[in-house]
């Protein structure tokens, strides 16, 4: 498994702490530093099974000044999309965790980050 976190977000830090409790194996990527491409972006949604705006903290700063909340939600924006999670990494929802089996979930709550390590 990776979990993606922001050292700095309670819900990062929680499932951490859950995974580091059940004895799971994992590497952590802080993406903010090393900042996912949007190759990388494409393959979490597919795991996700999510699309790009599912997936975007329309209420961060970043996102204000993009105007993000006017983007259109629809297939032909998904890249435009995908760039502005690429372009400014803060965007991206936290924390995600891939599974083994090749899944991921977004696990911000206890229940999301054990269903991750059942996977």
């Amino acid at each position: 498994m990776e979990i993606w976190i922001n050292p700095a977000c309670s819900k990062c830090r929680s499932a951490v702490q859950l995974l580091d409790g059940e004895g799971a194996e994992y590497t952590v990527r802080r993406y903010l530093e090393d900042v996912p491409s949007p190759d990388e972006i494409r393959a979490v949604l597919d795991r996700l099974g999510l699309e790009p705006w599912d997936i975007t903290r329309t209420q961060e700063a970043d996102a204000k000044e993009l105007g993000l909340k006017e983007w259109p939600r629809e297939a032909g924006s998904r890249e435009r999309w995908i760039s502005a999670l690429a372009g400014h990494p803060k965007l991206i929802q936290r924390p995600i965790i891939t599974a083994d089996d090749g899944t991921a979930v977004v696990a911000r709550t206890d229940e999301a980050v054990r269903d991750a390590m059942g996977r």
